[in-house]
């Protein structure tokens, strides 16, 4: 049994910060669960385009508001609490807080917590030994 807190992951490598959003990596690859699961928030008034080329990524909003807008389609979704969206095709998109938005991320195949979003706004597949994976 793993039993784990935000406080216990404040400060480390698996507590993100970029100027968009931060990310606490509760529960990541080496816990060995087959998903990682984050807790996320993401800035009032800022703009993050992202694609996850490497992984299937589900969000749940539990706190603020978002426009999530799915660039392959143009399609424009309201996120608010209880609201959640799965990329499960990949898709490009670009989330744009009207107020601080607080998400639950999980994350397929897990994530190492080293992550960052690329010039392409994708996450590499990392393995544990810090190598990047080959699909």
């Amino acid at each position: 049994m793993i039993v784990r807190s935000l406080q216990d992951v404040d400060g480390t490598d698996a507590d993100v910060r970029t100027e968009t959003w931060r990310s606490r990596r509760i529960v990541l690859a080496k816990d060995g669960v087959g998903f990682s699961f984050h807790e996320t928030v993401l800035y009032a008034g800022t703009e993050t385009s992202m694609w996850y080329a490497n992984h299937i990524e589900l969000v749940h909003c539990i706190e603020g508001e978002a426009e999530v807008t799915n660039d392959d389609t143009g399609e424009t979704f309201l996120i608010t609490p209880g609201t959640l969206y799965l990329l499960n095709g990949h898709e490009h998109h670009t989330v744009r807080p009207k107020t601080d938005f607080r998400v639950l991320c999980v994350f397929n195949p897990p994530v190492t917590g080293r992550e960052v979003h690329d010039e392409n706004g994708v996450y590499p597949l990392l393995t544990e030994d810090g190598e990047e994976a080959t699909k």
